[in-house]
């Protein structure tokens, strides 16, 4: 089974905790990075005209990403790792969602947030995935784990 660890990260804490999952699980890294990078100013949550606000009160909106990814098409579980925005996923993955066929793939949250879980993320994903694509909820991963405990984790959901 090969995997893959795809995350997109505004400040780097999200990109801290995916490379070391991937180093744990033995898995393959992708970093989604916007083709505009957010600033500071745009991730202003508590402005509601910032980027980041305007973008998540838009359930369509797509910001683009820059990078590709050439070989999708080799794996079977791809851990899809984000900061919560608004108790969801930024729109940027449902971008990578819809960019990519996740047919019969099984595609694993995780998070990092100041505050609140996951959620409703999953179901608020999954009209971005092929209805043949398993989505599991997965956990926050806040703070520096360890490779240990991320290893227990994977390996507690039985892929």
């Amino acid at each position: 089974m090969k995997k893959l660890v795809a995350f997109f990260s505004a400040s780097g804490t999200t990109k801290q905790v995916a490379n070391i999952l991937a180093e744990a699980i033995g898995a393959d890294v992708f970093e989604i990075v916007p083709s505009k990078p957010y600033t500071s100013a745009d991730l202003n949550w508590m402005d509601k005209h910032s980027r980041s606000s305007v973008e998540m009160a838009d359930k369509t909106a797509r910001p683009q990403i820059k990078n590709e990814l050439k070989n999708m098409a080799e794996y079977d579980v791809v851990f899809l790792g984000f900061p919560i925005w608004w108790y969801t996923a930024p729109r940027i993955i449902n971008t990578f969602l819809e960019s990519y066929n996740f047919s019969g793939k099984t595609v694993v949250l995780f998070a990092t947030s100041g505050g609140s879980g996951l959620g409703n993320t999953a179901k608020d994903l999954k009209p971005s995935c092929d209805e043949t694509t398993k989505i599991i909820s997965g956990k926050l991963l806040n703070g520096r784990p360890s490779k240990e405990e991320l290893k227990t984790w994977v390996e507690s959901l039985k892929l």
